[in-house]
């Protein structure tokens, strides 16, 4: 659960993000949200260049059918367990410079694996760090993964993920270590 203050996102009195479909029950929104974006994930995928529009698209994408601002930057500051992510009036310059590194990086292209692995968790960590949505990060951040590696040449083997680890190892490279992440990573090149 995020820890916002009078969050707009939030239906009056409570924690439950509003929703397409009126839930008002975060345990039936988990659900719905879960079947609704399982079923985005295994339709094709927006097209784009690998930029901070095709990442928008994607999440987009993904919550369209739950969430009215899905594909939109957050307007709330919002934090984890005290850790604070990136504040709305930064995120777009954040994500447009995180971007425009990622467009002269060559999108790591021609790499090898170790070194696409590294770079990749650099990029994902702070992606992770600046969380442009109010929700559906980690999602957008898989899928955006997933793609990247397939466009440098370096397929990823979604099944093998491990959720929970691989959320541990997001939550280390908040706090600075990246080396699970890294691991998490190398362990799903196909």
């Amino acid at each position: 659960m995020y820890d916002a203050v009078a969050d707009p996102y939030c239906y009056p009195g409570t924690p439950v993000l509003k929703n397409i479909p009126g839930l008002r029950n975060q345990a039936a929104l988990d659900e719905f949200e879960t079947a609704s974006t399982t079923q985005r994930a295994d339709e094709p995928l927006p097209p784009g260049r690998l930029s901070v529009t095709h990442y928008r698209a994607l999440h987009h994408h993904l919550f369209q059918d739950v969430y009215v601002w899905a594909g939109k930057f957050r307007t709330v500051r919002i934090s984890k367990d005290g850790s604070a992510f990136c504040y709305p009036e930064y995120i777009q310059r954040e994500m447009s410079a995180l971007f425009t590194d990622l467009k002269e990086q060559h999108y790591f292209q021609d790499l090898p694996s170790h070194d696409f692995v590294r770079e990749a968790t650099r990029f994902l960590a702070t992606l992770n760090a600046i969380h442009p949505f109010r929700e559906g990060n980690g999602r957008t951040q898989t899928v955006f993964l997933a793609l990247m590696a397939d466009h440098a040449g370096h397929p990823l083997d979604i099944q093998r993920l491990d959720p929970e680890a691989f959320l541990e190892a997001m939550i280390e490279s908040f706090h600075g270590d990246e080396t699970s992440l890294l691991w998490q990573i190398q362990t799903l090149l196909a």
